[in-house]
């Protein structure tokens, strides 16, 4: 048995090491190992997600603050968002990422040129800063030099990069806070892509705005929109998502479709065409889905069994069947892991699983894969933690 000062002697130094161990974590180094996620969501070269606890990690490409963790130093492995601060919600695109905390505050980190952090300036940010305005949200969607934001009442509000239209605000005006998305919609769910934005009803209609390059927005047409427009065919869905250049979107029957630009084979229909897309096409093979990610130039779908299938550009390995040869029809990721949901990035795609292990795939430059290496990887690995 320890003497009382020994037993003294063992506390201040557990205390002491607490203490380090808490400021080297505030400082950007790897957090212990076991991290349980919640979500994971890919950007260009950098992937973040969240904890089960609700803590933020990021991991990758590191330019311009892209991983939130007070640093401009790639990590290959999940390191701590700066700021202490939990999240309920994170989203990944180009070179910035948003978090929502539980209370619904809005921050962003990263890369600024066009404001699309929302904090009234265009200065990079390494760590997290508050969104002005003072809105409360419930969920937040990051695009390529845009973000946007849905409040409890289901009111969309959009910022930075406005010159497709992708703020949905009827101009063309960049905006370096909130504006509100014309129309008077209410919206239960938001994604934002390379140049566009979309917006789900409660009646399961989806209305697109921004970019409309080989018919991105889904409304039959390839003009570009200011405000919100239906998609046409009169298909209801679930959930949608929107990539650099592409669209996918699950029905309420749990069908896949998609529509836009299809060089790649992204839309899943077998082919291949670097013509207009302006309508949804079902994705080839049939399946129950449950849930898309559209990535830069390709597209992972999540299966009712909890099977992922990719699809579109390979390059990387980030369809994750092995191979780096693109594909015009959906294949399985390999390793038959289960998955809850699935991510697409610019040329990475990641997995959770039910219990809740993170696994990623693909291009992995700037270690975006989280595997502790730079080594493209064309199966699922686990993320390091």
């Amino acid at each position: 048995m320890k003497s009382p000062q020994d037993l003294c002697s063992f506390l201040l130094a557990a205390a002491f090491t607490a203490s380090v161990l808490a400021c080297e974590g505030e400082q950007g180094t790897p957090p212990p190992r076991g991290i349980a996620f919640a979500i994971v969501d890919g950007g260009d070269y950098h992937t973040c997600g969240v904890s089960t606890t609700g803590i933020g990690y990021c991991w990758g490409r590191n330019d311009y603050g892209d991983l939130g963790d007070g640093t401009s130093t790639v990590r290959l492995t999940p390191t701590l968002i700066d700021g202490g601060l939990t999240f309920s919600e994170v989203s990944s695109s180009g070179l910035s990422t948003c978090g929502l905390t539980p209370l619904g505050e809005a921050y962003c980190w990263g890369n600024n040129n066009s404001g699309q952090l929302g904090d009234g300036t265009q200065i990079d940010k390494s760590s997290p800063v508050k969104v002005s305005g003072g809105l409360s949200f419930t969920s937040i969607a990051a695009g390529d030099g845009h973000t946007c934001g849905l409040t409890a009442a289901g009111s969309a509000y959009c910022w930075g990069m406005n010159f497709f239209g992708e703020l949905g605000d009827g101009t063309n005006t960049g905006q370096l806070t909130p504006v509100r998305v014309a129309g008077g919609l209410n919206f239960i769910s938001i994604t934002a892509g390379g140049a566009q934005t979309c917006g789900l009803t409660g009646n399961g209609t989806l209305y697109c705005w921004g970019n409309n390059d080989s018919g991105i927005l889904g409304d039959g047409a390839t003009t570009n929109r200011s405000s919100p427009v239906p998609v046409v065919g009169g298909l209801k869905f679930a959930m949608a998502s929107t990539g650099m250049s592409h669209t996918c979107g699950v029905t309420t029957t749990n069908s896949l479709y998609c529509w836009g630009y299809n060089p790649n084979g992204e839309l899943g229909n077998g082919t291949a065409s670097t013509g207009s897309n302006p309508a949804p096409v079902p994705v080839a093979g049939g399946g129950v889905y449950t849930s898309v990610s559209a990535g830069s130039n390709f597209t992972c779908g999540l299966m009712a069994s909890g099977a992922a299938f990719c699809w579109g550009v390979n390059g990387g390995g980030q369809l994750g069947d092995g191979t780096t040869t693109t594909r015009y029809l959906p294949v399985a990721v390999a390793g038959g892991l289960a998955f809850v949901s699935v991510s697409a990035g610019a040329s990475t795609a990641c997995g959770i699983t039910a219990a809740h292990t993170a696994y990623c795939w693909g291009a992995n430059l700037f270690g975006q894969v989280g595997d502790g290496t730079t080594i493209d990887r064309p199966t699922p690995v686990p993320v390091s933690n």
